[in-house]
């Protein structure tokens, strides 16, 4: 069995849910904020459109070193340019994991800190926490982000207020 094909089904499932709510981000509101501590709508969303991103450094590299990075996040100013990153970055996600092998897959990938171990795991669970689950937090966020902003709801797991079954 080759693991890329659970990986991809599952991608492709929850980047398609994950696209209907980004859809329905609201132009206006790109700054607002439910909490002082709080990321802005648009900061938000622009981080989901960020993370599919990631798939490349986690299969092409060995680890990340987050206390050594220069990565600085984009800031977007337009609802169109927020699904364009993240139309792109989806299908680099996809192709990167269509060109692993098993063994690929399987080998360990770490993530530090100024060289301390934060997370080492195989490059599938890598995938399943540093994308997927973190992506679905962030979304579930999104999801209240937009709900506080009057902006129906699509179907995420199941029928929603603003759509059911």
């Amino acid at each position: 069995m080759n693991m890329a094909d659970p990986i991809l089904a599952e991608m492709s499932h929850e980047m398609a849910t994950t696209r209907k709510l980004l859809e329905r981000v609201p132009q206006g509101k790109l700054g607002w904020k439910p909490h002082e501590k709080s990321m802005s709508l648009g900061r938000l969303a622009t981080h989901i459109a960020e993370i599919p991103g990631w798939v490349s450094g986690i299969v092409d590299g060995e680890g990340f070193d987050v206390g050594t990075s220069s990565h600085t996040p984009q800031t977007l100013t337009t609802v169109a340019e927020l699904l364009q990153m993240f139309d792109r970055n989806t299908r680099l996600a996809a192709e990167a994991v269509k060109r692993q092998t098993n063994d690929r897959l399987l080998a360990q990938w770490r993530l530090t800190n100024k060289g301390q171990v934060i997370m080492e795991l195989p490059r599938v669970g890598v995938i399943r926490t540093l994308l997927l689950n973190h992506l679905i937090h962030h979304r579930g966020q999104l999801s209240v982000y937009l709900r506080l902003q009057n902006v129906p709801l699509p179907k995420i797991y199941g029928p929603t207020a603003d759509e059911p079954m």
